[in-house]
């Protein structure tokens, strides 16, 4: 009875980190970028109560005696299916269409960090004068093709500039006609297993070895890497899909009072067995 006890235990320990995962995507279900996580389980190390014996003619049993101990969080996954476009009057806004990332540096100026949340702005540059660079909404500087920020140089109105499918940027001339401003490129970065990301805040993420090394999309042309496509004026909302998550919260409701119930019934059966007298 007293693994009964503990199995049960797991159990509900295992269901308040599933409810915990699913409230936060139910908390980020407005957040741009989000992508939603999802808690798998594990099982934990069966007790043999009989090993496999024969019997007296020498013939094995066809079964053995074991009980599982319970139960324990393995992952929490990583979902990033496309989330819909949102239409946005922010005129540096970008959605991407495909599996890359926007890459910026972190407030340190040299980690670099991978979102899917492009709602950018146009900042002056800190050194004066009226050259233009590209930012996050909290100020870190995005970055190019050459994995450096973007300053455009001239008297621009940033709500001129225009962003390519391919990450070009434009600024029309005195007829109109969008001209490309030195060469200038947003770079856009793909992972061999972007599930392995490590998650930085709600809707950034950052490399290590399980995702494998970056992969620029403006050199891995023609690898088998299918270019993304950006898309100026919209954003991309979160993927949380509200009426799976509730499902999602009721069955693990439902499990975590199922655990709850095998422990008062286990807390029972031994006052039972401590009540009884010779």
């Amino acid at each position: 009875m007293v693994r009964s006890l503990w199995s049960a235990a797991t159990g509900m320990n295992a269901q308040q980190t599933n409810v915990d995962t699913i409230s936060n995507n139910l908390a980020n279900v407005n957040t741009t970028g989000y992508k939603a996580q999802g808690a798998q389980f594990k099982s934990l190390l069966y007790q043999e109560l009989q090993t496999v014996t024969t019997t007296a003619n020498g013939d094995p049993k066809p079964t053995t005696s074991q009980v599982g101990l319970g139960v324990r969080t393995s992952t929490i996954n990583q979902f990033f299916r496309q989330g819909s476009f949102l239409n946005s009057d922010n005129p540096a806004a970008m959605a991407i269409s495909g599996d890359g990332f926007f890459g910026y540096l972190d407030t340190d100026g040299t980690t670099q960090l991978y979102t899917r949340n492009g709602n950018f702005t146009w900042a002056l540059a800190e050194t004066g004068g009226t050259d233009l660079v590209l930012t996050t909404a909290e100020g870190n500087k995005v970055l190019g093709i050459d994995d450096q920020e973007i300053r455009v140089t001239g008297n621009l109105v940033a709500s001129r500039i225009t962003i390519g499918g391919d990450g070009k940027i434009y600024y029309p001339d005195e007829d109109g006609v969008p001209q490309q401003i030195q060469n200038f490129q947003i770079e856009m970065y793909q992972f061999p297993n972007r599930e392995g990301l490590e998650r930085v805040g709600s809707a950034a993420w950052k490399e290590t070895a399980a995702s494998g090394a970056v992969i620029k999309e403006s050199t891995a042309a023609g690898n088998g890497i299918k270019p993304s496509e950006i898309v100026q004026g919209y954003l991309e909302g979160s993927n949380v899909n509200v009426a799976t998550e509730m499902v999602n919260l009721i069955v693990a409701q439902r499990a975590y009072e199922m655990n709850s119930t095998a422990i008062q019934t286990t807390d029972e059966m031994m006052q039972t067995a401590n009540s009884l007298k010779r």
